[in-house]
Order: C-alpha cells, then structure tokens, then sequence
C-alpha cells in the first residue's frame, strides 16, 4: 500500500531532483553571465562578440590557484595553460551521454585546427569530477580516445571542488536506484584566453537543435587563436 511513508520518500526524492536541476541552471547561467570569481579586468573583448557564432566572450577573469593531475602524473597549475586558447569541460569517463558527446564534437574542432601553428593551436582540457572511479591515467586513456591531443587532468576534493567553482560550474554525485552513483555536472564549456583567464563560455544549445555545432567552434577559436594570440 503507498501509505504516507511512501509519499514523504517520493516527495524527497522529487525535491532533491529539482534542487539538483536547478542548481544546474543556476550555475550554467552563472557561468554564461561571468558572475563568478575574482574580478573582470576591465579592458577591449578580444574580438567582437558579432563574429562569433558559439563562444560568449566575458570581461577576463583571472582564476584562483589550482593544481590538476594530469594523466602522466605531472601537475596541471594555472602557468600551464597560458599561451594558447582552451576550452575546459567538465565530464567523467562513466558518462553515459553528454560526456562522450561532447569530447567527439571537440574532437571534430580540433581535427580543424591541426593546420594552425602549434604555438597558438587552440587546446582542449578535459577534468574527470569523479576521482573516486577516475585515475588521472584512465582520464587521459579516455579522452585520448576521442582526440590524442587533449589534455586531461583530475583532483581529489576539496581541490577539484575549487577549480570547477573558480570556472562557475557546478558537478554533484547522484545515487541510481541501482546502489551504484552517477554524477551530475554542468554541460557549459569554459573558454581561457591565452593569459590563462575565464574570458568566455560555450553552451548547449536547446532540442531541437544538436548541443554542440563543432564547426562553429573551430571557426571561433581559430578566429580568437589568429587575431588575439
């Protein structure tokens, strides 16, 4: 009989998806409005916004200190990234859909930028938010798959929790009915200009559309790679 025990579960457990849900939204719109992190440096976009067709540029933002680890076992901090234009994503190698889905997409941009000189070749960095299943080696095995050049790091917490936060994305482990976890995490793309700055975000587009146009992508960020190096 679904008696009032029953009910009150449900009612958790509904309460608990939509806080989840939400949250997501709140964060991804976070990251699209930049309203995260330390504060913008006040100073011209790197190209105009009207150029672009997927990459929402933002006043920079420096990011906090972080120390990664990437899938050698060398650290991954902030000098690391400068130079060159990254898009950050957030994912796990568990990731039944949106994980695989969006490395192929960036794979598709970086197979386009090949011809671009190395020194200002744009990069992907992809960091698995479940250390607990994700060793730096099997993160770097797993996006390597998709593209042999993308960087690939992870964190244990509470230093893999401050990185995402310093981008202004959230991820969260979820029990499946199962007794296993999944985790829930942010779908934006974070943009890093060549300083090592949080200057733009990529978002999913809605159903009907696909998520991810990768054309769009390598367009922009060899634009943004050639005319602000």
């Amino acid at each position: 009989m679904f008696n009032r025990t029953n009910l009150l579960i449900v009612l958790v457990a509904l309460c608990a998806g939509l806080g989840l849900w939400a949250g997501r939204l709140y964060f991804d719109a976070s990251a699209a409005r930049a309203g995260v992190g330390p504060p913008a440096t006040a100073e011209t976009p790197a190209v105009a916004q009207e150029r672009l067709r997927s990459v929402r540029l933002h006043a920079p933002r420096p990011l906090d200190p972080f120390v990664l680890q990437q899938s050698d076992g060398s650290p991954l901090e902030p000098a690391d990234l400068r130079g060159r234009w990254t898009i950050v994503f957030l994912g796990f190698t568990h990731c039944p859909d949106v994980c695989p889905t969006t490395l192929q997409d960036l794979a598709k941009a970086q197979r386009q930028w090949e011809a671009l000189p190395e020194a200002i070749r744009p990069q992907v960095l992809f960091v698995s938010v479940d250390p607990e299943r994700d060793t730096p080696e099997k993160t770097g095995q797993y996006a390597a798959f998709f593209h042999p050049e993308t960087l690939a790091a992870t964190a244990p917490e509470p230093a893999l929790q401050q990185f995402a936060a310093g981008l202004g994305l959230v991820y969260m482990k979820v029990a499946t009915a199962a007794g296993d976890y999944t985790m829930d995490h942010s779908a934006t793309l974070v943009v890093l200009d060549p300083q090592g700055r949080r200057t733009g975000v990529i978002q999913p587009q809605h159903a009907p559309q696909p998520p991810l146009d990768p054309e769009a992508i390598a367009a922009d960020l060899a634009l943004l790679a050639t005319e602000a190096p």
